[in-house]
């Protein structure tokens, strides 16, 4: 997620740390470098052209020759112009004083939007509320289908007919009163290129439901180009949000850091990953956090707050202390961090990760061998790992599909950490969440 553009502003900074006092030809050389970074990062050119005459402006509007960290003050200053161009604040969801609140969403066909709608709804549950799905998305082929599929993994029902989307719209809107429900998502169609049947279609369903906020799905990916579909949509629709699909595939940033500014519109949510959970409220100030290598400890603490049971973590950290931790509560604790994520995605939250290590292809897949390892033991061997004797480690390897030295390497480290742990609860070290080592 905008690694290229975090790669380019590292570099950036780290030869501004270099430098001990910044004049005015200083400054420019360092805007220049900047201007140069948005721009292959696909930002709107009219939103970097902005985004750096604000940056120069408070540069020189401060006496950066006397300042102890000139460094640093370019860099708080560029932190600041970049949570402006995101949004500034977070968008933060008002309920309707009468029931449902209608959330609308609409966009161009592939751009993720009948998945944004499923994960959309599965948020909105865990935020407490009772949400409907209405399929008015009648064009495309098994859309409504693939709306089904989601709203059952969401645990969300489902309401659609095969007459036309403004019937459907409407019947929709009195079935989720009938059921009491509190929120309802609509699924629109979609074109591959804005037209005027796509904008006609899309406006009579928002007549039809009169939603409370309407959202356009755009696809991080497609940069630039998602900046002049939100334009055309936000001239029919007036969006009061934008969700970016798929931005954990968008290495370079430019939908994000050019939506807001172009349309005038917060980024409501972000989708960051594949499962109906990858779904996140869309913080400025955070992102452009990530952005500057900051990291988001706060995303990170949210998602361990969300996926950790706390009576398990607290039982798995007094087993730690005292040197009883197996196997199969390591396997546990496997499947708590799971919950949270992708570990590429989970490693970018972290502040001060090195360069190298941020841009490590981090196989989630080692986490699934080190998971079948474990499974292929039998109860005792996973509470007493000492009793793996050769043949025992073989049968292990090909149980799991793995090799031996792979079956070793585990019952290595985890015997280390074990160790580990015992000299740390020997020496009175405090309680808290355990925290899971990586092996491989």
């Amino acid at each position: 997620m905008f690694d290229s553009l975090s790669d380019r502003f590292e570099g950036i900074f780290k030869r501004l740390r270099g430098r001990g006092r910044l004049g005015e030809a200083e400054v420019d050389e360092v805007l220049r470098e900047i201007r140069v970074a948005l721009l292959e990062a696909d930002v709107n050119f009219k939103v970097v052209k902005n985004l750096v005459a604000r940056i120069r402006e408070q540069c020189l509007g401060v006496d950066l020759s006397a300042s102890l960290s000139p460094a640093q003050q370019v860099i708080k200053i560029v932190h600041q112009e970049l949570i402006n161009a995101l949004g500034g604040e977070s968008l933060k969801i008002t309920y309707a004083s009468r029931p449902p609140t209608v959330v609308m969403l609409a966009g161009l066909q592939g751009s993720g939007k009948t998945t944004a709608c499923g994960k959309l709804a599965k948020w909105f549950r865990s935020q407490g509320r009772n949400p409907l799905l209405l399929g008015c998305d009648l064009q495309r082929p098994a859309a409504v289908e693939q709306l089904r599929v989601l709203g059952g993994q969401a645990g969300v029902p489902v309401f659609s007919e095969p007459t036309d989307p403004e019937t459907v719209a409407k019947a929709g809107l009195e079935e989720a009163r009938r059921l009491g429900k509190d929120v309802v998502i609509v699924d629109t169609a979609g074109r591959l290129h804005v037209d005027e049947e796509l904008m006609d279609e899309a406006r009579r369903i928002s007549a039809a439901v009169d939603p409370n906020y309407t959202f356009l799905v755009v696809d991080a990916m497609t940069g630039q180009d998602a900046v002049n579909v939100a334009e055309s949509f936000h001239q029919t629709l007036a969006i009061d949000g934008v969700i970016l699909s798929k931005l954990d595939g968008d290495s370079r940033g430019g939908a994000a850091l050019s939506v807001k500014e172009v349309i005038g519109r917060p980024i409501a949510f972000a989708s960051v990953g594949e499962k109906l959970g990858d779904f996140e409220p869309f913080h400025p100030d955070r992102m452009a956090g990530r952005i500057l290598g900051m990291g988001d400890v706060l995303t990170l603490i949210e998602k361990a707050e969300q996926a950790y049971d706390q009576d398990e973590a607290a039982k798995a950290a007094e087993k730690l202390q005292k040197g009883s931790f197996t196997l199969e509560d390591f396997l546990e604790q496997m499947q708590q961090v799971k919950k949270m994520g992708p570990i590429q995605n989970l490693v970018g939250m972290l502040p001060g990760i090195p360069k190298e290590l941020k841009n490590a292809e981090i196989d989630d897949k080692e986490i699934g061998r080190i998971e079948a390892i474990i499974r292929s033991m039998t109860p005792d061997e996973r509470r007493e790992p000492q009793i793996m004797n050769g043949s025992r480690r073989l049968r292990v390897a090909q149980g799991s599909g793995t090799t031996t030295n792979e079956v070793n390497q585990l019952l290595k480290q985890f015997k280390e950490m074990q160790k580990m742990m015992r000299m740390f609860g020997k020496g009175g070290g405090g309680k808290g969440r355990p925290r899971v080592p990586s092996f491989g």
